[in-house]
């Protein structure tokens, strides 16, 4: 105790030197500017106001009553304010010489200068003014806010009386939770000004609940405590400043400490506790503190004598709740008080989304009656569909009895052919023989040798046309030689008219069925018919090529060309190619133009589709 003495008799040395030295300067630089007419105007105009708290600097309070308190009067008096803070700090500097040493700093800080008003919150700076009202604020006005317990009245003086609602919270907590037995009264060190005012309003409680003051504990003995509630119960945070063991701390800090800890639902009494793990309750709102108070030093200010304005006895409280602890405790929201304040609630997905809903149901709505429209034209496009598909259901069937029928009439002409080509073969060409063996044996018994010559020569003749004939009706070496030795025999029999015929092919001939090698055939032997007659080519090429799965056959010549559009709908040759190799499942494609000629190109499967 002695050294603490000896630092404050420094402190204090230090700051009457400090004050006297700011004074002198502030002297001086008085004198330099009084000549300045606006200054003295400026000076004359602005009013000084002076706030005691009984909280240190970074308390909620002050922090709230100095932003909310500063703003409004700034913004109510058009020549400005000239506004100052000082924090008593009680809870944590309770020396009995300390309000005497406060004094003394007021006094020498304050010393030149006369407030327009002097603000006082608690009752701990009401006590003060009262006491030192004389020596410091000697004829300012007195605005008061005051807890009811210190309340006198004083003279030049108006202000606020409200008493915290501390019990509303324990209904609130009661409300919430129906089974509750056991409440454990948070508040730090040991008897209070705010646990003895706990004790007077929680009384009417005690024949139904057991409440238990958790209070002048050590923090380390009070936080296992808290971790350990019994079931059915509730923590009450009053405030905790200090400790049993003298230590200090910043109430808002270990209220979000002990939030974390406790096994219980946590409650407290004033609004800057919500957010911070409480409940909620029924709270002190320090923002309408600080309105009422600046709405009363406005009235003082602007000249209102305060004697004249009644002492006010506002409600400055609010039932709030936070939504998300609810969640957190499983408490029913069902059971939240009418008009209570539910806090940090997150937004419901109509709440979030209500634009877009809207929207999207006004966009389903309208493409509802789109399909609808869409529908009702379906079904009758669906309709219309259905008689085409009819009628071309009923021309494919034709199509395909005329594509039978002509695959039918190929293949009977192919038999007609092949029978022709055996009469020929077998009767006709035979008989020509015997013929030319008598004519033989005759022209050594005769007397004419030059005209039995005359009439062999015409009969080999006669039998040479009736061979070939056979064969072109019928080729029977397609079947005994192959594809490829029949087309170089096609090739060297139509090269005889004239014009040069070049025949390649990729090999890979031998393994085609034998309809496919009959088409191959009979569509070369056909387009080289055609370009030899009609063409008027220089030269022809034929080609044969062929893959794993298809082979193909290519004519190319370099004459005239034609109207591919105007010869398919009047001759025959074309079409009779085409539905050859349609007949098997191939593909037959013509080209031609007075520039490049005519190529006939065929494009068939190793094995036939269809016979």
């Amino acid at each position: 105790m002695l050294n603490q003495a000896i630092r404050i008799q420094s402190s204090r040395a230090f700051v009457r030197q400090g004050v006297r030295a700011a004074h002198c300067l502030l002297v001086c630089l008085t004198v330099l500017t009084s000549g300045s007419p606006a200054v003295v105007a400026a000076q004359a105009r602005q009013k000084s106001v002076l706030v005691l708290y009984a909280v240190p600097r970074d308390a909620q309070l002050a922090v709230v009553g100095d932003r909310e308190m500063s703003r409004l009067l700034a913004a109510a008096l058009p020549e400005g304010i000239d506004y100052y803070s000082e924090y008593m700090d009680v809870a944590r500097l309770a020396q009995s010489d300390y309000q005497t040493s406060f004094h003394e700093f007021l006094e020498l800080k304050y010393e030149q200068r006369r407030f327009d008003a002097v603000i006082a919150i608690g009752d701990v700076p009401l006590k003060f003014v009262s006491r030192f009202r004389d020596d410091l604020f000697a004829g300012s006005p007195i605005v008061f806010f005051s807890t009811g317990e210190a309340h006198t009245p004083l003279p030049n003086a108006t202000g606020i009386v409200a008493t915290p609602d501390l019990s509303g919270t324990l209904d609130l907590a009661s409300q919430l939770q129906p089974d509750l037995e056991k409440v454990f009264v948070v508040s730090g060190a040991k008897d209070t000004e705010t646990e003895r005012m706990a004790r007077a309003q929680f009384a009417p409680f005690e024949q139904r609940l057991a409440i238990t003051y958790l209070s002048g504990l050590p923090a380390r003995e009070l936080e296992a405590r808290l971790a350990t509630l019994p079931a059915r119960s509730a923590a009450y945070y009053l405030v905790v400043n200090r400790d049993g063991d003298n230590r200090n701390f910043n109430p808002l800090d270990y209220l979000d400490r002990i939030a974390s800890l406790t096994n219980a639902p946590l409650y407290s009494w004033v609004d800057s506790a919500m957010g911070r793990g409480i409940v909620g309750g029924r709270l002190k709102d320090q923002s309408k503190q600080a309105q009422a108070i600046a709405a009363l030093a406005l009235r003082v200010l602007q000249g209102e004598p305060p004697a004249s304005i009644p002492v006010s006895v506002p409600d400055l409280h609010v039932t709030q709740v936070d939504w998300r602890q609810l969640r957190r405790w499983g408490l029913s929201e069902a059971r939240v008080p009418a008009g209570a304040v539910v806090a940090f609630r997150e937004p419901s997905t109509w709440d979030r989304y209500r634009v877009y809903i809207i929207g999207s149901l006004a966009l389903l709505a309208a493409q509802t009656a789109l399909i609808a429209a869409l529908l009702i034209q379906r079904g009758r496009r669906r309709y219309a569909e259905e008689l085409v598909r009819n009628g071309q259901q009923a021309l494919r069937t034709s199509y395909e009895r005329i594509r039978d029928l002509g695959g039918r009439l190929l293949q009977a002409q192919d038999s007609e052919r092949a029978w022709v080509a055996r009469e020929l073969h077998d009767d006709v060409s035979q008989q020509l023989a015997l013929l030319e063996i008598d004519l033989e044996v005759l022209g050594r018994t005769v007397h004419h040798p030059e005209m039995t010559k005359e009439a062999l020569d015409r009969a080999r003749s006669v039998a040479r046309s009736v061979h070939d004939l056979s064969h072109r009706l019928h080729p029977a070496k397609l079947r005994l030689i192959g594809l490829t030795a029949a087309l170089k025999g096609l090739q060297s029999e139509m090269s005889k008219a004239g014009i040069p015929i070049t025949f390649t092919h990729d090999g890979g001939l031998s393994n085609l069925s034998p309809d496919v090698t009959l088409c191959l055939f009979r569509v070369a032997q056909e387009a080289l018919q055609n370009a030899v007659k009609h063409s008027g080519a220089h030269n022809v090429a034929m080609h044969v090529g062929a893959t794993r799965t298809h082979v193909s056959l290519s004519i190319a010549d370099d004459g005239a060309g034609f109207d591919v559009g105007a010869r398919s709908r009047h001759g025959l040759g074309l079409l009779s190619m085409e539905e050859r190799v349609e007949a098997v499942g191939g593909h037959f494609e013509v080209s031609s133009s007075d520039e490049a000629g005519t190529r006939v190109s065929a494009v068939l499967p190793i094995r036939a589709e269809s016979a």
